[in-house]
């Protein structure tokens, strides 16, 4: 059921996908809400579904150094840095997902993206919790899901 929900809340989100526009930082600040405040964030178990089901992207904003050192195989790395440059390499079409180990820079990140018209949230619970979660049966369950996904694509 909780997958169901999740898959009509994401829906929304793409159906409005086509209406995303850039917006000023004085258009958002003025805008943000309470809905805003929760929608902005996105936690592991979430974020992991979304991924599986090919609807969102995990962008992991550390710095390459820090990419190369550790990472998530499924994520793709933009360091903060490079985001302006690298826009282009980002789907409107699906959920970006920004992430860094505590979130400061994936906060950063996703204020960005939004502004610049695309459907973004950050991993408010990080990069650390997610590596800590991914692991025994969970590993092994979302490795098996995220794989069969690709193989449909």
């Amino acid at each position: 059921m909780k997958k169901v929900l999740l898959s009509l809340f994401v829906l929304l989100g793409f159906l409005q996908a086509v209406e995303l526009k850039k917006v000023s930082f004085e258009e958002y600040l003025l805008a943000f809400d309470y809905k805003e405040r929760e929608n902005m964030k996105i936690k592991t178990p979430d974020m992991l579904a979304l991924i599986e089901e090919g609807k969102a992207i995990l962008v992991d904003v550390r710095f390459r150094e820090e990419f190369e050192v550790w990472h998530m195989n499924f994520a793709k790395n933009i360091p903060l840095n490079e985001l302006p440059k690298r826009l282009g390499e980002l789907p409107k079409d699906k959920l970006i997902i920004t992430a860094c180990p505590h979130n400061d820079r994936s906060n950063l990140a996703r204020l960005f993206l939004v502004m610049n018209g695309y459907n973004a949230k950050y991993l408010n619970d990080g990069l650390l919790k997610t590596a800590d979660f991914l692991r025994g049966e969970n590993a092994k369950e979302f490795l098996e899901e995220y794989q069969s996904s690709k193989e449909k694509k």
